[in-house]
């Protein structure tokens, strides 16, 4: 009897240490559309962000990366400002007054008022540039790997690096990444869904599946990139490269 209840101790003891080390499952989720709004077809989205009531959106392609300020209900371009044409533009994010831009190969990051778009400064960094993104506190960047790193607000020096992994496994081509509510949203490169991130440790806690969310519209499109939030009012939106259109969108459970 003595051996008997040791061995049911043991296992209890291993289905316990199974399920705690078990990768945590990543909940789906599906989609409503709930509204379309206009977006330029020559922007290659690569930075997207509301601020105040309007867009900001960063733009790649070298001879045609801008940031600039877009009305949304209209997609008209209210200021703008260009890259020289030996860069690539990459992410943005808006924080504290500030746009910070990433290029792509160059290592090279641009600052740059938030009203008048005016550069401020630059910024250094290895590597290459895709994503960023804020919590009010730090900047998140990504860089095309399943790393995601962490920086500081104020001076953009790296603090930290977490690994992104799906079911235990780790998710690489993250590229454009936004703050909603409490998680980190991310584009995967070359395909139709958005990642949620746990920014603690990396785990992915949802996919967002947004299979045919532009439709069979004819024209010159590349991927989904783009993902911009209203915290104020609960909005999210989201876009692709070269895309005509911004969709609202509700993020909708798959049961």
């Amino acid at each position: 009897m003595r051996s008997l209840a040791v061995f049911f101790a043991l296992f209890l003891a291993l289905m316990l240490e199974a399920q705690f080390v078990r990768p945590q499952q990543a909940q789906r989720f599906t989609y409503k559309v709930v509204r379309a709004l206009p977006h330029d077809p020559e922007a290659f989205t690569q930075g997207f962000e509301f601020r105040n009531g309007v867009f900001y959106e960063g733009t790649g392609l070298n001879g045609r990366s801008f940031v600039r300020r877009v009305e949304p209900t209209t997609g008209r371009v209210l200021a703008s400002v260009p890259l020289e044409g030996k860069y690539f533009g990459e992410g943005i994010t808006v924080l504290g007054g500030k746009i910070h831009q990433l290029t792509w190969k160059h290592g090279q990051g641009f600052t740059y008022d938030q009203k008048t778009l005016r550069r401020q400064s630059t910024f250094q960094y290895p590597g290459e540039g895709w994503g960023l993104a804020n919590d009010g506190k730090q900047i998140y960047m990504s860089d095309g790997t399943a790393e995601i790193r962490i920086w500081n607000a104020a001076t953009l020096q790296e603090l930290r690096r977490m690994t992104v992994r799906y079911n235990g496994r780790p998710v690489s081509q993250l590229n454009e990444l936004e703050w909603v509510e409490g998680e980190l949203y991310a584009n995967v490169w070359q395909t139709d869904s958005i990642v949620r991130i746990r920014p603690t440790d990396g785990t992915v806690t949802g996919v967002i599946d947004l299979t045919g969310l532009l439709g069979g519209n004819a024209g010159e499109v590349d991927v989904l990139n783009g993902i911009a939030y209203d915290a104020a009012a609960k909005r999210l939106y989201v876009t692709g490269k070269l895309w005509p259109k911004v969709f609202e969108i509700q993020v909708v459970p798959v049961r």
